[in-house]
């Protein structure tokens, strides 16, 4: 919802929605799936990668940003995304951001084997990867933070990196209970340095929250790459 001046309810300015738009209606091409380091990419991209617990709609959060259906798999079977799935995004030209959707956590339906070999790849590629800008940490709405993602936020503040909760599945609550969930989120945030204050809700299936949070991943592309000024007025 638009306020007076140009800007949403949480403070998002006409412009950057209008970069966040425009840059998710670029290509958004798969580049490669990564199940060792050594597979990284080097491109010199700014990077943001979506992490959360294996159930959360992370997939179609990606999907519901990029506009594309099938974009990142979807499957009824939480923990199938066993890979760090790089996308980059941007005009033809070039890429201006590259998407990372990482392998689900907190899904213990395989061995304990492959459970700590996916888990030590994200936790070296977190803490490694020069690129990284943020990481936006999904939590279901509906369940707040468990302690999964209390763990994952805990590694990312002793590494120093930036990350950002998104609220996933908010079409399942009632308002008040909303708020009562980000509020609730807030207060436990003062707690981690590495944590950005600003929380985003979203719904996949209804596009609440989309066009806030693709200004938000506008905001950490390259912006000589992206070469996009919106027209004011």
């Amino acid at each position: 919802m638009t306020a007076e001046g140009g800007e949403t309810e949480d403070g998002t300015g006409a412009d950057a929605l209008e970069t966040g738009r425009w840059l998710f209606a670029q290509p958004c091409e798969f580049m490669l799936g990564v199940t060792t380091l050594r597979a990284l990419p080097d491109t010199g991209l700014p990077e943001v990668a979506f992490a959360g617990r294996s159930n959360v709609g992370k997939s179609s959060l990606v999907n519901a940003l990029t506009g594309r259906k099938t974009l990142a798999r979807t499957s009824n079977t939480p923990g199938r995304t066993k890979e760090l799935n790089f996308f980059a995004l941007g005009p033809a030209a070039g890429a201006a951001l590259i998407l990372v959707d990482l392998p689900g956590y907190g899904y213990a339906r395989e061995t304990k084997a492959r459970v700590a070999q996916w888990t030590t790849l994200i936790i070296d590629y977190l803490r490694g990867r020069p690129e990284l800008r943020r990481v936006f940490v999904l939590v279901d709405s509906r369940h707040g933070l468990k302690d999964s993602d209390r763990d994952v936020m805990s590694m990312l503040d002793e590494v120093a990196v930036s990350y950002q909760i998104v609220l996933t599945k908010i079409d399942k609550l009632k308002k008040n209970e909303l708020e009562g969930r980000i509020e609730e989120i807030r207060a436990e945030l003062k707690k981690h340095p590495a944590s950005h204050p600003v929380i985003h809700a979203t719904s996949s299936e209804k596009g609440t929250g989309i066009a806030e949070l693709r200004a938000e991943l506008a905001s950490l592309a390259d912006e000589a790459v992206l070469g996009y000024k919106p027209q004011s007025g």
